[in-house]
């Protein structure tokens, strides 16, 4: 009975996960875009991180927005970059205003989940 409860426990917790739809997005300098990220947990309190990765360099924090609690900015990031944890359509886009050239990158959606919600 134990094995089985177990097995159903991690299929359950398989449906933790971020969608990121749109694969590309192309602007204007000094325009500003917003970055999709939809999220499903069954955990009432995760984490979402927003993480920037630009050619031949490391990944880069941006940002952490909590369900409870204020999250977090890089201060690299703090003048333009911004988001909005949305438990109603469960979503963090990310929101980039005045666009520059240096914004130019990969930007990852991540969640964290935690044991103890």
């Amino acid at each position: 009975m134990g094995h089985w409860l177990w097995t159903l426990f991690i299929l359950c917790r398989g449906a933790d996960r971020v969608i990121q739809l749109k694969m590309e997005v192309t602007a204007y300098e000094g325009e500003d875009v917003s970055l999709n990220c939809e999220y499903e947990t069954s955990y009432t309190s995760p984490s979402l991180f927003w993480y920037s990765f630009s050619t031949n360099s490391y990944p880069e924090y941006v940002l952490r927005k909590d369900v409870i609690g204020p999250g977090d900015l890089s201060s690299r990031f703090k003048e333009r970059f911004q988001a909005n944890l949305s438990t109603k359509t469960n979503s963090v886009p990310l929101m980039i205003q005045r666009l520059q050239l240096s914004d130019s990158a990969v930007y990852y959606c991540a969640l964290k989940i935690s044991s103890k919600s």
